[in-house]
C-alpha cells in the first residue's frame, strides 16, 4: 500500500546529497537499517519507484531521507533534487535492506552509508557505539556523507578514506584486501557491507578470504 506524503523540508548535506524530511504516516513502524520504494506523486512519475532507506531514527515523528541526486540524469533522483516543501511523495511499506546483528565493522562507499546512518545514530542513543567502527570510502573528502556527525558520534571509530584526491591527509585507495588486512585486527566480529555492487563483491570476497564467517557478513540485499 502506497502512502502520499508531503514534503516538510530540503536540505543540502554535500555538493550532491539531499536530505528531505517528510510526513510519516499513522502507524507506520519500521527498523534502523531498512528502506521503502518512492515515488514522486505526481503525472507521468508514480510508477518510477526507486528504493530509499530511511536515515531517521524510528521514534521520530516524521521521516528522513539522505539521498544522492544526480543532476545530469534524467530520471527519478534529478527531480528529487528539485524537491520544494510542499511537494508529495509516494512511499510504499518498509523492507528489508541491513539489520543489525551485534557490534562490527560497518565498511561503506559512497552513498552505501545511508542504511548505517540510523543504525549508528539508534546504538548512539542507547549509548552502544563503544567498539564499534565505520570504515567509509569515498572519491574525495568533499563527498563524504555526515562526516561530522560521525566523527563527534561518541565510541564510533571512523576511519575514511579517499580514491582521487592526492592532497588529502586521509588513508588513500580502495577497500580491498591489503587494506581490510592493515586496518581490522579481528575478523570474527560482525561485518555490514553497503555500497556499489562491485564493491559489495570484492569486499565480502576478501572478508572471508581473511577468516570472516560468511554467517557474519551482512550485505545490502
Amino acid at each position: 500500500m502506497a502512502h502520499s506524503v508531503a514534503v516538510l523540508n530540503t536540505e543540502n548535506v554535500t555538493h550532491n546529497v539531499v536530505r528531505l524530511t517528510v510526513e510519516k504516516p499513522d502507524g507506520y513502524d519500521y527498523t534502523p537499517g531498512q528502506a521503502t520504494d518512492v515515488a514522486l506523486d505526481r503525472d507521468g512519475w508514480r510508477d518510477e519507484q526507486r528504493p530509499f532507506t530511511f536515515t531517521s531514527l524510528t521514534d521520530a515523528d516524521h521521516l528522513e531521507f539522505t539521498i544522492k541526486v544526480y543532476p545530469d540524469h534524467d530520471g527519478v533522483t534529478e527531480q528529487i533534487g528539485k524537491l520544494q516543501k510542499g511537494d508529495r511523495l509516494l512511499i510504499d511499506e518498509p523492507w528489508g535492506a541491513i539489520q543489525y546483528k551485534g557490534p562490527g565493522a560497518f565498511i561503506a562507499g559512497g552513498a552505501g552509508v545511508t542504511p548505517f546512518i540510523a543504525i549508528l545514530r539508534d546504538l548512539e542513543r542507547k549509548g552502544e557505539l563503544e567498539g564499534q567502527r565505520l570504515i567509509f570510502s569515498n572519491s574525495t573528502e568533499r563527498d563524504i556523507i555526515l562526516r561530522g556527525e560521525f566523527e563527534g558520534m561518541k565510541g564510533l571509530e571512523c576511519l575514511f578514506t579517499v580514491t582521487d584526491q592526492n592532497d588529502s591527509p586521509l588513508a588513500r585507495g580502495m577497500i580491498d584486501q591489503d587494506f581490510l588486512k592493515a586496518h581490522l585486527n579481528d575478523f570474527g566480529q560482525e561485518f555490514y557491507v553497503c555500497g556499489p555492487p562491485k564493491m559489495i563483491d570484492s569486499v565480502t570476497d576478501d572478508l572471508k578470504a581473511l577468516g570472516a564467517d560468511p554467517d557474519s557478513v551482512t550485505l545490502e540485499e
